[in-house]
């Protein structure tokens, strides 16, 4: 099932941002083959504001616990986290319905 989820940095978090950023990246390459699509989000001065991530897992609570186990999550630098699941209707410029 896929999921999306959506985090907000907290004012002030892209320090800790840049410098988790190599453990983020880590984690990421573990999880890559569940991994459909992701990056930052970006502010209007061009600097990372938050995460969008596309993943395949089994359930919501799978979901739950990876975003959880990420480095940035463990790290304190998000104000929010909102999983939601996701049905795709577009995908790589195609109808998929």
């Amino acid at each position: 099932m896929l999921f999306a989820i959506i985090c907000t940095d907290k004012p002030g978090a892209l320090e800790t941002r840049l410098a988790t950023r190599p453990q983020h990246l880590a984690y990421l390459q573990a999880y890559q083959d569940r991994i459909i699509q992701g990056g930052p989000l970006m502010g209007a001065d061009g600097r990372p504001c938050g995460s969008m991530l596309l993943i395949d897992v089994a359930d919501r609570a799978t979901a739950e616990g990876f975003a959880a186990s990420d480095p940035y999550a463990k790290a304190d630098v998000f104000e929010s986290v909102v999983i939601r699941p996701f049905r795709p209707v577009f995908r790589d410029g195609a109808l998929v319905e």
